[in-house]
């Protein structure tokens, strides 16, 4: 029997509780909190038990671990197999970085990165031929920050048969030179589809340290649960491989991916590999969830949209699953008892996706379903009740809230100054009564949360304008958005429904902790995202310890 005695700090317990400053844990559960309660079960042990363990805290912060309600972990590994185009800062560094890479590695017969930053060009239009420059023999694929869009070299686009010729595909939109010929930019699934089809598959030992990779870098930074929020059919091999070699390293629960035009087939697929992965009985594994995409993003104009972009009177954006399709395909996944992960940026996609999940209440009856739309960008005021009437919790990225490059040289202009203004409406969500989870969208962008953290209390970027906040009225405070990181995660990840639930700190709650060198709610929004993990525990172990 193993037990730990945590102390000499502050331990918080959520929103509202009064901290305390002394938790006992035993056999990765905690068994008291509170110094009356913890002397108590000391003075109680058996005889011949071992003394707990002592962890000084040394003036430190202690809270329940860090839950990302929404990422790519193995794309995000992925990014260290490739070119590093993800700190280029022109196309030239990116050409550069793309041809040292391919010079390193002359076998390669393809040669794939991410992410660049598709704020570089105007539009994000990026030209095959400057591609060509570093590397013309063989294929160049990368992806942008975005993972919507991709960036091709000429031979790439010559072996996926992409030609003038090629017509715009469903789902998806090829750039064109004025000749018709294709640019090298690829938008939306459809699209990028067509060279996914004839890239060979990365070997599964890559994938498989991906996948560690990524589990390194989530635990450095406190994070213990991942929603893997894009999960094809080799993703689930590599889970499942990483979970019969005993190499997962934090709790993960996989969404898979719906797609429009084949879910019929796909239905039944999904509810067999999740047979697959209940069979394994892993307490760090689960497949609960199907992924949908009801739009694209605004930066490349596909997020849909309930008024038109201000670059045309008639271009609303993209909607991936058209009529009904998107409530028909929700109610068949919610009947066979996954959770439903909506992916929605635009205010037409968060309506169409609000619209889905009250049919699917509506036709399958009432049960704990904790229905998710990630993203939720644009919410229209007479949509945002909905979330806490229908039970929906809105999973919003809170780095994302700022006037950063991305936000003022993509996103504005296509948004128009007033309608940008009302993005990311976080504690309106929040006082209308629904659920607010936190997530990352890594490796979209940083996975660390507490540079989302920071954003969500100040409104404020790096440099810390504007001055009292963009859009004021939606900062949150510090409470409230270290529990959307924490509590609300597991709530979204059902993780009370577990033996030894996590996401809280209490009695027989599994002691899955985090420890902070410095009270976050003591620390100006600057000082937080910069501030590190000393620790974190999963089921009460020290599985990353900070300098």
């Amino acid at each position: 029997m193993t037990t730990t005695h945590f102390h000499n700090g502050t331990i918080w317990l959520g929103p509202g509780a009064e901290a305390s400053d002394s938790l006992l844990i035993r056999d990765g559960v905690i068994v008291a909190v509170g110094t009356a309660e913890v002397n108590r079960h000391l003075a109680s042990r058996a005889t011949g038990e071992a003394a707990p363990e002592l962890v000084d805290l040394d003036g430190g912060f202690l809270m329940p671990s860090f839950g990302d309600g929404h990422a790519h972990p193995i794309f995000g590994g992925m990014e260290a197999e490739g070119p590093q185009v993800r700190s280029c800062s022109s196309v030239d560094e990116i050409v550069a970085e793309v041809r040292r890479y391919a010079e390193a590695h002359p076998d390669d017969e393809w040669i794939t990165g991410a992410s660049y930053d598709g704020s570089l060009v105007e539009g994000g239009l990026f030209d095959a031929r400057w591609l060509d420059e570093a590397v013309a023999d063989r294929p160049v694929v990368l992806r942008a920050w975005d993972y919507h869009t991709v960036w091709c070299n000429s031979r790439a686009l010559a072996l996926a048969g992409i030609t003038a010729e090629t017509p715009e595909p469903e789902l998806g939109e090829i750039p064109r030179r004025d000749d018709g010929s294709p640019l090298g930019t690829l938008r939306e699934w459809g699209a990028v589809d067509l060279v996914d089809a004839v890239q060979p598959p990365h070997d599964e030992s890559v994938r498989l340290r991906a996948l560690e990779r990524a589990a390194d870098y989530y635990l450095a930074r406190g994070v213990t649960w991942v929603q893997d929020a894009w999960v094809e059919p080799a993703d689930v091999e590599t889970y499942l491989s990483a979970s019969e070699q005993q190499r997962l390293k934090l709790r993960f629960n996989l969404a898979f991916y719906a797609d429009p035009r084949r879910f019929t087939r796909q239905l039944p697929e999904m509810v067999r590999a999740r047979d697959r992965v209940t069979a394994l009985d892993d307490p760090l594994l689960s497949a609960n969830t199907v992924k949908f995409f009801a739009d694209g993003v605004v930066e490349n104009e596909t997020g849909a949209l309930l008024e038109p972009y201000c670059s045309s009177l008639h271009n609303h954006g993209l909607r991936v699953w058209e009529g009904e399709s998107l409530a028909d395909a929700v109610r068949a996944a919610d009947a066979e008892g996954f959770q439903v992960h909506i992916h929605a940026i635009g205010d037409a996609a968060v309506r169409q996706a609000l619209d889905a999940i009250e049919a699917a209440i509506a036709q399958n009856g009432p049960r704990d379903r904790r229905p998710v739309i990630a993203h939720a960008q644009l919410v229209d005021s007479a949509d945002l009740t909905r979330f806490a009437e229908l039970g929906v919790i809105a999973n919003m990225q809170p780095l994302w809230a700022q006037l950063d490059d991305l936000m003022t040289v993509l996103t504005v202009p296509r948004l128009g100054e007033e309608r940008a203004r009302t993005q990311y409406r976080m504690r309106s969500i929040l006082d209308d009564g629904g659920r607010l989870s936190f997530g990352s969208d890594w490796p979209c962008t940083s996975g660390d949360p507490v540079e989302g953290l920071a954003i969500a209390v100040s409104r404020q970027n790096e440099d810390g304008e504007p001055a009292g906040g963009w859009t004021p009225d939606e900062i949150l405070d510090i409470d409230r958005s270290l529990e959307a990181y924490s509590a609300t995660v597991a709530h979204q990840a059902f993780a009370d429904r577990s033996p030894a639930p996590w996401g809280e700190i209490s009695p027989g709650a599994s002691a899955d902790l985090i420890v902070f060198a410095r009270d976050p709610r003591e620390l100006a929004p600057r000082e937080l995202a910069l501030a590190s993990v000393r620790s974190t525990y999963l089921r009460g172990v020290a599985v990353q310890t900070g300098d």
